[in-house]
């Protein structure tokens, strides 16, 4: 990020947001309008941030404003926006060799992120992996595979899940209708089972008397009745569940889970999409479980935001003959070359920053329900955090006006967060983010609880 050149400003911190006029500003408005013009309504823009440039945690918008991104371009920018390590290799990369297409050429970056990313998987086992342009994509590459190496067509999902937007992922979704709604028939076999959520427990119960209840209900209900276990070609699961609302299961649900995908001879699936990549404090957030997955989905935080996501598997399930699934694009050399890099800083250093940035803010949000009414619940792991606002902390009535209102109100104070299930504000910050833009965070989040509440 450029600073100002007028020395007046100079004592402006830069790590920090400054905002110099309304919001909306006077360019945003014109690009917002092209855009509304130009561009496919289906997108979703919670409030209208144009940005321009970004540095680390700091994003510019086309006016000149400065804003604390605290969903690091939805989860993707792990190492920070612009990280000077990142565009190193970018450029470097992209002046030896931009595309060759690791479908029908060998080119050694493809390898040597191939292997780094099997050594990097949890269980210690041996992989491969096949390269794609995205999560949705790495999901599509995933249900392929354990259709062609099982012989069985079905799958189990859960009920709030996000996989993607393809006609495949899209079948495992099930967080919002209007993302199936116009779009089906979708791929049968999909049947969907309840998220494990202590906080809204679909059973009912409480963590103390918790038996399972959400694991059980695939082998004593679905496995018996709509989805037989020897058509069932794998359970696919969200770790920590994304877009359902940054929900964080009880170990004693994947013990289970691994159980009953063991006992039945079905596949296990875990989408790190969002997860994975050091937010939560951990490189994946299966190994906060114990979890081994048969196969994993990669992708956002892999490339520090260029296009790229990946299906590593058990190499004794990946043996499809040449020609039964490819890429042209994915595993492009220069996001191959991103990736490298992205793996080292996590690795070398910004792991364990998640993890204390990650406790630190959970230290200081520990108390809000106590302190805030309309705090329900506030939960996560490492910098996957959310927070789900309740009208009543009896009732758990959910309040997802309430939510937009601090949402919108962060952005008018020069914080970006979003939401995510129907009522939880989500905390996903770039990696690199430091102990004072995490306190500038949490004391402008306690603001804008303060007046919605007031306003409400």
């Amino acid at each position: 990020m450029t600073k100002t050149a007028n020395p007046a400003l100079e004592a402006i911190r830069q790590d920090l947001p400054h905002l110099i006029g309304p919001l909306p500003g006077p360019r945003a408005q014109e690009v917002i309008a092209r855009d509304h013009r130009s561009v496919s309504p289906s997108y979703t823009r919670g409030y209208p941030l144009v940005a321009k440039r970004g540095e680390g945690a700091i994003v510019e918008d086309v006016d000149g404003n400065r804003f604390l991104d605290f969903n690091a371009g939805i989860a993707v920018v792990a190492t920070g926006h612009c990280h000077p390590r990142v565009v190193e290799a970018i450029r470097e990369q992209a002046g030896n060799l931009i595309h060759m297409s690791g479908t029908d050429f060998y080119y050694e970056a493809l390898v040597d992120l191939a292997e780094k990313l099997g050594a990097l998987t949890p269980g210690g086992l041996e992989r491969r992996v096949s390269f794609c342009n995205s999560g949705a994509e790495a999901v599509e590459g995933a249900m392929k595979l354990a259709r062609y190496s099982t012989g069985r067509s079905g799958f189990i999902a859960f009920l709030g899940a996000f996989h993607g937007r393809t006609l495949g992922a899209l079948s495992l979704t099930a967080r919002k209708a209007v993302q199936r709604r116009g779009f089906g028939p979708l791929l049968p076999g999909v049947v969907h089972a309840p998220y494990p959520n202590c906080y809204r427990c679909p059973f009912g119960q409480t963590p103390a008397n918790c038996a399972v209840e959400c694991a059980k209900f695939i082998e004593d209900t679905l496995l018996k009745t709509i989805a037989p276990a020897e058509e069932v070609a794998a359970i696919v699961i969200e770790p920590v569940q994304g877009e359902g609302g940054y929900i964080v299961p009880p170990q004693k649900f994947f013990d289970e889970l691994a159980r009953i995908a063991e006992r039945h001879g079905i596949l296990l699936v875990c989408d790190e999409v969002q997860s994975g990549m050091g937010r939560t404090g951990k490189m994946w957030a299966s190994e906060h479980f114990n979890l081994t997955p048969d196969i994993m989905t990669v992708a956002k935080g892999i490339a520090s935001g260029l296009p790229l996501g990946a299906t590593v598997a058990r190499a004794d399930l990946m043996r499809w003959t040449p020609g039964a699934h490819a890429s042209t694009f994915g595993g492009n050399p220069v996001a191959c070359a991103a990736a490298l890099v992205t793996i080292e800083l996590l690795e070398r250093e910004l792991i364990d920053n998640a993890a204390r940035m990650g406790a630190h803010l959970m230290a200081r949000m520990r108390d809000w329900p106590a302190r805030f009414p309309v705090v329900g619940e506030v939960r996560g792991l490492g910098l996957m955090l959310g927070i789900e606002l309740v009208r009543d902390q009896q009732s758990k009535t959910r309040a997802p006006e309430l939510r937009d209102r601090v949402v919108n109100l962060a952005f008018e104070r020069g914080l970006l967060v979003l939401g995510a299930g129907d009522n939880t504000l989500r905390l996903s910050p770039a990696l690199v983010i430091t102990r004072d833009q995490c306190d500038f965070a949490l004391d402008t989040l306690e603001e804008c609880l303060a007046l919605a509440m007031r306003e409400d």
